[in-house]
């Protein structure tokens, strides 16, 4: 069997560490791929350019995937990979510093000390006078609500509970795995309204979908506790704008902590704006990148989906001295016949098979007791509704196939 290695794009600084995962002598990694079978990226914008049709996976070594064509991608059967809970801990940190420094005034306070003269005869009265300023308010047993329980929304509430607040949280699509994590302390709302109503605090933890888009209105601001604060570390525009300037210059809001800045608003003085550093620790970035790649290698080298922001799970172990094919199809009726029949057609038994699908997105993974003969794959390919499929071999096989 003639050999050839994997070829992945790579756009953006990707740590070494996450692509030490795809080893050289089955993998090519360079930002300079003519025809790769998958990119990782972080925050290069794919809107923007032509992703070639060699392209079997694009993998985003971060959480959100606003910068990659997740619906184009999907009509040509290319999975999306994202790295969902690597850097949790990062921005479960960031959130925690934004509710010290907005509850105690520390950035105004640190302000107000490094313009004062340092050769002043008063400036130990002038520290004195400023602290009066700049008294603040504890966060023992105050309540934060949290929109948002997945990963970094449960760390986040979960780290809340153990610094004495009380903990509302909400969201109707909590998975099993991530209700297991959360801390049994946290109260669950009945709805949005609710818990902007009871909270003196409100952190977001959703991806920004239309759904979300303006989640945080000017109806529900004002359902908040007077001198309220409002941290937004999941996407800019969760948060209307306009209405949180509103609420903060009528005294409704006391703080807006934002990773988001924006010419409206970075310089309003109840506003603390930080440049995106949500994940811009040494470790996300690092856990990110082996996520991504790990989940990336996995589907090209077996054909595994998992972490994919717009594909089933599929994770069917493989039989030894099988072969295997995927299948990206779209979810109506009768497609796995229609493939089955093209394989007993071919002669070919089937040894496994796993179906999924996700929305209007199915995958379907079949091991074989015998090669494919040739012609199979373009017959399945032909089905009406199929999206992609290949075989998938070992590492640097040469019958990886391109998707149709």
């Amino acid at each position: 069997m003639v050999c050839r290695m994997f070829e992945i794009l790579t756009l953006n600084a990707i740590s070494p560490r996450g692509l030490a995962r795809l080893p050289q002598d089955r993998y090519r990694v360079s930002p300079e791929v003519d025809r790769p079978d998958a990119i990782i990226v972080r925050s290069a914008d794919l809107h923007a350019r032509a992703i070639p049709a060699s392209v079997l996976a694009i993998g985003r070594a971060g959480a959100g995937t606003n910068n990659i064509p997740v619906e184009e991608m999907t009509r040509r059967g290319v999975p999306v990979f994202n790295a969902p809970g690597a850097n949790a801990n990062a921005v479960k940190e960031l959130v925690l510093a934004g509710l010290f420094l907005s509850s105690r005034h520390l950035c105004e306070a640190w302000q107000y000390v490094r313009g004062l003269d340092a050769a002043d005869p008063g400036l130990e009265k002038a520290v004195e006078q400023g602290k009066k300023t700049f008294v603040g308010t504890e966060l023992v047993g105050r309540t934060l609500g949290v929109v948002g329980l997945g990963a970094i929304g449960v760390e986040v509430a979960t780290a809340a509970v153990a610094l004495g607040m009380r903990v509302v949280g909400f969201d109707p699509q909590i998975t099993v795995r991530r209700a297991w994590q959360l801390s049994s302390a946290v109260e669950p709302a009945a709805s949005l309204d609710e818990v902007f109503g009871l909270a003196d605090a409100v952190t977001l933890h959703v991806p920004l979908a239309p759904g979300t888009r303006g989640l945080v209105s000017a109806e529900r601001l004002a359902r908040m506790r007077p001198g309220g604060t409002l941290l937004n570390f999941a996407r800019g525009p969760v948060a209307d704008e306009a209405a949180v300037l509103a609420a903060l210059d009528a005294g409704t809001l006391a703080a807006y902590v934002t990773d988001f800045p924006t010419a409206a608003a970075k310089d309003h003085p109840k506003v603390i704006a930080l440049p995106h550093l949500g994940a811009s620790t040494h470790e996300a970035e690092e856990n990110c990148a082996v996520m991504v790649a790990d989940t990336v290698r996995d589907f090209l080298e077996h054909g595994r989906v998992r972490h994919s922001v717009n594909f089933p799970d599929v994770m069917l172990p493989r039989t030894p001295g099988t072969h295997r094919l995927l299948v990206a199809n779209a979810n109506v009726p009768n497609m796995v016949g229609q493939i089955s029949s093209r394989l007993g057609g071919a002669g070919v038994n089937i040894a496994d098979l796993l179906n999924s699908s996700r929305g209007d997105v199915a995958c379907t993974l079949i091991d074989t007791d015998a090669p494919l003969p040739e012609g199979t794959v373009e017959a399945i390919r032909a089905i009406d509704g199929v999206l992609a499929a290949r075989v998938v071999g070992a590492a640097g096989s040469d019958d990886t196939a391109t998707p149709s």
